[in-house]
């Protein structure tokens, strides 16, 4: 546990490390005699991006219950680091909505695997309402989700589509979503209220962490090369530009507007992966495949080196 480590021998105790965490009588309760510390009760929810998923974030953690949870997908990250210091229940799924988060059942699809692209075990059940897993005395709640609730895996299919049938020219998935956004924007905006409000309400001494979604299209969007798999395959130059500012900074402008004012902390992702996109050379997300020999699905996904940043800047927020 290297990096909690070095944290422990700044901060001089575990307990002076946990007591940022929770409240002074939950601290309090924490340090036993034997001066060690109550293991942190951790729910984390949230999407793919929370999840993993992919073959390139390793292995699915058990149960397989279609929700491809994998071993290099930042809540295993922080748990192999922490250790014994969090008792982690990680719920993530990918697929999930903002209401899978704290109403509705989840529909998860499993792994995309290569050559017939769907999970060969699907279809699976659903699952329950990730709020299920949060125990009313939890300590800490993180939650990256939103992307879903937008249309995201819808509008990433239409653009490639569009792109291919415009042959790489104009704008067409922006000229085809572009009137549905500010709907889909509000969507987002109460869904989110009523999660933040709900999870309050089931564990109300917990502290929560909001996670956002990192940098997925450059600046310049002229940097990605039309019709490469392993970038946004047939998606237009101008389509790209359009979702960074349409679609991908509202969405984390809205998940920091709505973390702040619920008194909660918003993990902004989008600032320290700026030069790590899909299509940077050091790109710490996948594009449409990781590999295309070997074929690996990665429908533009944190990679390892995305979900181990992810890690490193909730594990800061956790510690304090």
């Amino acid at each position: 546990m290297p990096r909690f480590l070095s944290r422990l021998a700044v901060a001089g105790t575990a307990v002076a490390l946990t007591a940022g965490l929770v409240t002074p009588s939950a601290a309090q309760a924490a340090a036993v005699p034997s001066g060690r510390v109550r293991a942190l009760a951790w729910a984390a929810l949230g999407d793919s991006y929370t999840a993993g998923v992919i073959e390139a974030t390793g292995d699915e953690t058990a149960p397989r219950d279609g929700c491809a949870r994998t071993t290099g997908s930042y809540p295993e990250v922080i748990r192999r680091d922490l250790g014994g210091l969090v008792d982690l229940r990680n719920v993530s799924c990918g697929g999930a909505t903002v209401k899978d988060v704290y109403q509705t059942k989840g529909a998860p699809s499993g792994r995309p695997l290569p050559p017939f692209g769907t999970d060969p075990d699907a279809p699976f059940a659903p699952v329950p309402p990730q709020i299920d897993a949060v125990p009313p005395g939890a300590d800490l709640i993180t939650v990256g989700i939103g992307g879903n609730t937008l249309g995201f895996a819808e509008i990433l299919k239409s653009c490639i589509e569009l792109g291919a049938t415009n042959l790489g020219r104009g704008t067409p998935c922006k000229d085809t979503f572009d009137a549905s956004l500010p709907d889909r924007l509000n969507q987002l905006r109460g869904d989110y209220d009523q999660m933040l409000g709900a999870l309050h309400a089931k564990a109300p001494s917990a502290r929560l962490l909001a996670v956002g979604y990192p940098h997925l299209v450059p600046e310049d969007a002229t940097r990605c090369t039309y019709g490469s798999l392993e970038q946004f395959a047939t998606f237009t130059t101008g389509d790209l530009a359009w979702a960074r500012t349409a679609i991908l900074e509202p969405l984390n402008a809205i998940i920091a507007q709505r973390t702040t004012a619920h008194g909660d902390t918003f993990v902004d992702l989008y600032p320290s992966t700026a030069d790590h996109s899909v299509c940077d050379q050091d790109h710490w997300l996948d594009g449409v495949l990781t590999s295309i020999i070997p074929l690996h699905y990665a429908l533009v996904h944190p990679n390892a080196e995305g979900q181990a940043h992810a890690a490193a800047l909730v594990e800061d927020a956790i510690l304090g």
